[in-house]
Formats: C-alpha cells, structure tokens, sequence
C-alpha cells in the first residue's frame, strides 16, 4: 500500500511556509507522494468553506523544489476548465522539473458557476475533457504535431511545444459517473476515487483493465486523532485491491494539518 498526503495549500491554514514545510516532512517520513486540489473562483456567498486556494500547478512546483523523492500529483485538476495548450506547458515543464514525478489526476469538475465565470460551456465538459486529454498527449509526444480540434478553439498545424516531458505523465482519473469510468477505462492510467465505496469500481476496472500497472487510488479524509480507524480503513481499502491512498484533513480550515501528515507517517511504517 502507498500512501501520500495532501498539502496545505487550501483553506484558512493555507500559507506558502506551511505547504514548504509539508512536503519536506512528507519525503522524510517516507511517505510515497504529496497532492494539491483545484478552485480556480468560486461563488463567495454560497460556496461552503474557505475559497482559499493556491494554484495546484505552482504549489507543487514550490514543493518539487524542496524535495527530490516524492511524486507530486494533483487531486484533481479540472480539466475543462482550461485552455490544453498552456496547462501541457505548464505539466510538462513541472514534470521536468522534478525529474519525472507528475501524477496528473484529473476530473471534469462539478460547480457550474466556475464555468460560467471562465467563461468554458459547463455542458460540454465531457466532450472537452475527452478532446483537451487528446490535445495534450499530442503535443506531449509529437514534433511536429498537427491536431483538428472541435470544441477547444485552437489551430494547430505542424507545430511545435519544447521541451516534451522527460517522462509520460500518468493520468489517473477522479471518475464517478458511468461516462467518467468509460472515460477511465478507455484511456486512464489509474482510478483516483472520493466518498464511495471502491469494491464495486475496482472490480470492474480489475475485469476491464486487467494490467497490473494500473494503479487503484483513493483519496481518503481522517482528523488525524485515531490511527487505529486509519489504518483499519487502510486494511479495508487493500483488501478490496486499493494499491494507493491519499490523506486529506476531515476539515482543512480546523483539523491540525500536522497531526495528520504525523500520524499518516507512523502508520505508513507500519503498513
């Protein structure tokens, strides 16, 4: 079992000092990853907790540079949102940067007044995901690279996007919704999941993507108070064939962040 913990980069805690000092106590507690989540504007009235986020892409290039071990991933980043073109410049670089340690989880994202205020069809974010996934592996992995695109507006015709990354970036999808597991099965390089239950997900993708190096994830929350419920739950998740689990604070404007990245890390010894 792997297992990683989420920065402090969101919610009132939030300070660059504080998700510094967290990846460097993530690397010496040994633990396999660190992961950052995504708001980009929210709805201040309505929106139910802290709007505080830093921007997942540049907090985890803050914290590749602290470190040398840990992979850096993001839970999630929504894909849709953004214009493919700057986001594959943006992953590639980070990915060389830290040497190959990217895991890009990504999903389609669920506040429909985000959308709106960037100005991106919140009805079209399957059909754009699909194709903004497509558009960056491509000029990930062409030189040149020509791609005709439908709903992302972009001309690209023997073109070119240096430097490609050192290594491919995995994408593990955040995947709810029967079209987000199509979605995975089709193309994904893991399952990141939240707030259900995993047996029934896993088995599936385990009878549709049978290769072992698929990766099963699931992000998880935890106070950090009782290690014993943690590491029960962490049997659980094994049993039913999780490999990787993600730790977040139950309540990242209350819970104590280094209770929990402490108390990941002693039960990650014992693991």
């Amino acid at each position: 079992m792997q297992l990683g913990i989420h920065l402090p980069h969101a919610g009132e805690q939030a300070r660059p000092e504080l998700i510094r000092r967290a990846a460097i106590r993530a690397e010496e507690l040994g633990l396999d990853d660190v992961w950052v989540s995504e708001h980009i504007i929210v709805p201040r009235a309505t929106f139910p907790r802290s709007p505080l986020f830093y921007d997942p892409v540049l907090s985890l290039t803050w914290a590749a540079a602290v470190t040398k071990r840990v992979r850096l991933g993001t839970s999630v980043l929504v894909l849709p949102m953004r214009h493919p073109l700057p986001l594959a410049k943006e992953l590639a670089t980070l990915q060389n940067f830290s040497e190959g340690r990217l895991i890009l989880g990504a999903g389609v994202g669920w506040l429909e007044s985000e959308f709106a205020a960037l100005g991106v069809p919140f009805h079209e974010r399957g059909r754009r995901m699909d194709e903004g996934i497509a558009m960056m592996r491509a000029v990930w992995t062409q030189d040149p690279v020509t791609f005709r695109s439908k709903y992302i507006p972009a001309e690209i015709t023997e073109m070119t996007m240096s430097p490609l990354p050192v290594h491919p970036i995995p994408i593990w999808f955040g995947a709810r919704s029967e079209a987000a597991l199509q979605r995975m099965v089709r193309i994904g390089d893991g399952w990141h999941g939240s707030q259900l239950t995993p047996e029934p997900i896993v088995a599936r993708l385990r009878r549709e993507r049978p290769e072992p190096q698929l990766t099963i994830s699931m992000r998880t929350h935890w106070n950090g108070k009782d290690a014993g419920e943690l590491r029960e739950r962490l049997a659980a998740y094994e049993a039913v064939g999780v490999q990787h689990v993600m730790v977040h604070p139950v309540n990242r404007d209350v819970d104590d962040w280094d209770d929990v990245i402490e108390g990941v890390g002693r039960v990650s010894s014992r693991v």
